[in-house]
């Protein structure tokens, strides 16, 4: 826990913000060239394309040098801070990942990335191979969440809505995956299952690019499909999960046009948890 965490109460979303530490960095043991079965279409995503979640700005860094410089600084500070190994941005990078981030005004507070299954394959398959490639070889086509990191003194549950509600427009609904993994700590397991819906389909090892322990976690898309029906727009008290706070599908389908599309659009969403 940092200074700042101790002299707050801690709420909901301070929580969440310790659950953010994923596992990515230099590669210290390359992954093999794997060829996708599923080659990514080629997809054009807006630059102009913006969500506005209660005064953040969640955007894609793509083609924003500035941006991504400011997310990889993020990552170096959120990362280092917690004792994981030097992160290293430059090595581990594919132009086609996706980098998506939530910023206020100029500065981005939190990000996450995107790796689709092109080229090298995924960080994830140097300790997990076997358990991705079932899902390959059942004609899945993967992806996995890494780079995950939030400031702290911006630790909120909108910004984290808002990236996940823009990596399902970029994912599922564009890329048309049907399977993402994510390597996280294992004290954090249960953030993800619970706010998120992942399921720990990999044993604790330890990850070669932070020096920590890690498990990996999976999330059918169509189960994320039926989560984002079931609880999108909901306003009662019983729905704990971010999806909550998505719009409903409609909606969704509307900005994923927008997303690809090529003029400027900005969505507004304030919604309580």
């Amino acid at each position: 826990m940092d200074a700042s965490s101790q002299r707050r109460p801690v709420d909901l979303a301070t929580r969440s913000q310790r659950a953010l530490a994923l596992f990515s960095g230099t590669d210290l043991n390359p992954v093999p060239t794997w060829k996708s079965q599923h080659p990514t279409d080629s997809h054009r995503l807006n630059p102009d394309f913006r969500l506005i979640r209660d005064g953040y700005e969640i955007r894609i860094a793509n083609g924003a040098d500035a941006l991504k410089r400011n997310t990889a600084r993020l990552i170096e500070r959120m990362y280092s801070s917690r004792g994981l190994f030097p992160y290293g941005q430059g090595e581990s990078l594919d132009e086609r990942d996706i980098t998506v981030a939530a910023c206020k005004g100029d500065h981005a507070v939190a990000t996450l990335t995107l790796c689709l299954d092109v080229g090298k394959g995924l960080l994830a398959d140097t300790l997990y191979r076997a358990e991705i490639d079932a899902a390959r070889k059942n004609g899945g086509k993967v992806c996995e969440i890494t780079r995950l990191a939030m400031d702290p003194e911006h630790s909120s549950y909108e910004a984290l809505a808002g990236m996940m509600q823009l990596l399902y427009l970029v994912a599922r609904l564009t890329y048309r995956v049907t399977d993402t993994f994510i390597e996280v700590h294992p004290r954090h397991a249960g953030f993800y299952r619970r706010m998120l819906g992942y399921q720990m389909v990999g044993p604790e090892k330890i990850c070669p690019r932070v020096g920590a322990p890690a498990v990996l976690m999976h999330l059918c898309q169509r189960r994320l499909d039926h989560l984002v029906d079931l609880h999108a727009g909901r306003s009662d008290g019983e729905s704990r999960t971010i999806y909550r706070m998505f719009q409903k599908r409609a909606e969704l389908e509307e900005l994923q046009r927008s997303l690809v599309a090529s003029g400027p659009i900005q969505n507004q969403r304030r919604t309580s948890i």
